[in-house]
């Protein structure tokens, strides 16, 4: 009598003389680039079909009396991949799914075992959505690449034909999961994965492994663009070259316009700007359209006097590691820098940019009670542009 067993999820592959087994179970909703590797380690499961051994059975001339099924084990994954931005994802790894069996006595006497052991490589396309700067969901999909070996043993009047089956074959997988980074370098995750399987006799069928494990990223986030430094200027206690009574080295507003009133530090006065508030959505660093409308207005006060200079300051709230802070606030201050030069105001007027991280809030982070503030989060998420006296 030829026997064979294999997993399925209430699939509906032909069976012919195989005896075939059924693993079905729901998934379970669970830096920027650079590459990571890790391990995960859990549990695989099988949901066996008795009722098609019995059928099974029952064409070969026998009743089956009791089926004892061995439905889950051990499995684990090794994977590296690499992260091209913090949306998307490339990975491949090593799997072990375990093994799986059912012992089937019949009637005549005898008894049926089969076992099969599953491994093999992968590889996914990881798509990530951040919920917050620690916390994050993902999903993948992909092709596996398994290893098939099947093991029939029969006693009594059952007898096997081929007792060792095995087949190698490509299926898809897919999964979900949570990612939970304790800092940059260093996260956990939790996943549940459906690998899609072929036995050593033709029949196709889903297996789960539901794990948890360890992420290690080499690639940290890119580093903020150095910050331009200012020129000094030589021999400047007898040089006024804007000719405004104002030496060069006291003069902190070069190229003053006629007619204007000039302080001892060679700035126009009156002359007041308050461009505080130009704010960012938050773990975000890109320009919200009440940000460039202030940025706008910015632009035209700078145009009406060329002699200005202004600090370009970004900052956060505390939400996150001082390190990662400290570079989301620097690429928040690069963005106004560079739109501000981008619509045409001379960089050599522009003090920075330059990120202060969460060291400088303008409001509470948190309430009396230590509860989350988000409002005082929210007008901290800016960058500042600066008037320089």
């Amino acid at each position: 009598m030829k026997s064979a067993k294999t997993k399925s999820a209430r699939t509906s592959g032909t069976l012919g003389l195989a005896i075939t087994a059924v693993l079905a179970s729901p998934l379970a909703m669970a830096q920027d680039s650079g590459g990571y590797v890790g391990f995960n380690v859990g549990q695989s499961q099988a949901t066996i079909d008795d009722v098609r051994i019995g059928n099974s059975l029952r064409s070969q001339g026998f009743t089956s009396v009791s089926i004892a099924d061995d439905d889950s084990d051990n499995g684990y994954k090794i994977f590296a991949g690499y992260q091209f931005s913090r949306y998307f994802a490339l990975e491949g790894g090593y799997f072990d799914l375990g093994e799986f069996g059912y012992t089937a006595t019949t009637v005549p006497a005898g008894t049926l075992t089969g076992a099969i052991e599953l491994r093999g490589v992968n590889l996914d396309l990881v798509g990530m959505l951040p919920i917050t700067e620690k916390f994050s969901a993902f999903a993948r999909v992909g092709a596996n690449h398994a290893e098939a070996k099947d093991t029939f043993t029969g006693t009594g009047a059952v007898t096997v034909g081929n007792r060792n089956p095995s087949k190698r074959d490509t299926n898809y997988k897919f999964g979900v999961g949570l990612e939970y980074d304790f800092t940059e370098s260093l996260g956990m995750r939790v996943e549940a994965e459906r690998y899609r399987v072929d036995d050593a006799i033709g029949n196709v069928g889903d297996i789960d492994l539901y794990s948890v494990g360890l992420v290690y990223r080499f690639g940290q986030m890119a580093a903020a663009e150095p910050v331009a430094a200012i020129p000094p200027v030589a021999d400047c206690s007898a040089m006024d070259d804007d000719g405004d009574g104002v030496n060069n080295c006291n003069d902190k507003c070069a190229g003053s316009q006629a007619g204007q009133a000039i302080g001892p530090d060679g700035c126009p006065v009156p002359l007041t700007i308050d461009l505080k508030g130009v704010n960012f959505d938050f773990n975000e660093s890109t320009l919200r359209p009440d940000a460039v409308a202030i940025l706008d207005e910015a632009i035209s006060i700078l145009g009406r006097y060329p002699q200005m200079r202004v600090e370009i300051a970004g900052h956060t709230d505390a939400i996150g590691s001082e390190q990662y802070n400290q570079g989301l606030s620097e690429r928040r201050a690069r963005t106004v820098y560079d739109y501000l030069t981008g619509r045409g105001i001379d960089a050599g007027r522009l003090v920075g940019p330059t990120g202060y991280g969460e060291s400088r809030p303008i409001a509470p982070n948190t309430n009396p009670d230590g509860s989350d503030n988000p409002e005082g989060r929210a007008r901290n998420r800016r960058t500042e542009v600066n008037v320089q006296n």
